[in-house]
């Protein structure tokens, strides 16, 4: 479950980067924070491309990948909810 949550924050923080500053070192130095902090947790996904090609190549298990998909929506749809309040 861990992982998962890992996933959501990450994903979560790194698309409010995106949407709030639009700026390519934060955005940059956002990844590079949660990779750190997350990294070992997850794997450090926090993009569902980079859960589909891992899943591809076996890394992932298919209800690990499920899991994965649904933390990374979830997280960004709150980015975007917490983007329009700002």
């Amino acid at each position: 479950m861990l992982k998962y949550v890992t996933e959501f924050l990450g994903t979560c923080a790194l698309l409010l980067s995106i949407l709030l500053t639009g700026n390519p070192i934060a955005i940059g130095a956002t990844l590079a924070g949660i990779a750190a902090a997350g990294g070992s947790i997850s794997g450090g996904h926090y993009n569902p491309v980079v859960s589909i090609v891992m899943l591809m190549k076996g890394k992932v298990s298919n209800s690990d990948f499920a899991g994965y998909l649904l933390s990374q929506v979830l997280g960004g749809l709150l980015a975007l909810e917490i983007s329009k309040r700002i």
